[in-house]
């Protein structure tokens, strides 16, 4: 039962949107419009698969992106630079098994050689704990809190150092080498240009 993280594929776009919509208040439901745009503009967005199933996604965003979350306005008003996790989504039933660290585990990789911070919400108000544990344990630690004026819900805004970026930015700048496993995700600007 192995955990295949990959680009989302355009076709895929409805089933993303219904797992997202279908995933409680803890996921603030979107309009195919709002989802397509994800698709059109997110630096990473990635999909989980088990056993050839659909899992997860996330969704993330570069500090200098055209996005309109109030959450991510949030963090760039308090940090310089920083690589934002929008949502991450994982289907009730594969819950627990691992998918959530797979899908942190890549978008760190991808992450940390491009960017200082990590940075995330948690909603405070659905029974949190169990994801805010979760993020602690994978090293996140809350630098302030946020209220959500479209919604009204307070979220714990989160990040993580990337320990890596200062070496791999002193070492190589923004050039980094020509190999398969650190090209970005889905270039944004080369889809809409196809």
């Amino acid at each position: 039962m192995s955990i295949v993280i990959r680009d989302v594929r355009e076709h895929e776009l409805d089933s993303i949107l219904a797992l997202n919509n279908a995933a409680g208040p803890t996921i603030l439901p979107l309009d195919a419009a709002r989802f397509r745009k994800f698709y059109d503009s997110a630096e990473y967005f990635r999909i989980a698969e088990r056993d050839g199933t659909l899992a997860g996604f996330l969704v993330g965003f570069g500090s200098d992106a055209d996005h309109d979350s109030s959450n991510f306005h949030w963090f760039r008003a308090h940090c310089d630079r920083f690589f934002y996790i929008d949502r991450i989504v994982v289907a009730s039933r594969r819950r627990g098994g691992g998918v959530g660290r797979a899908f942190y585990a890549d978008a760190q990789s991808y992450a940390e050689l491009r960017y200082p911070l990590l940075t995330c919400e948690v909603f405070l108000e659905h029974d949190a704990d169990p994801v805010r544990l979760f993020h602690g344990s994978f090293g996140f630690h809350e630098i302030g809190q946020h209220v959500m004026p479209e919604s009204g819900i307070r979220a714990s805004m989160m990040s993580k150092d990337m320990c890596s970026y200062p070496w791999v930015r002193d070492t190589y700048g923004e050039d980094l080498p020509d190999e398969p496993w650190l090209q970005r995700p889905r270039a944004p600007s080369a889809v809409a240009n196809a």
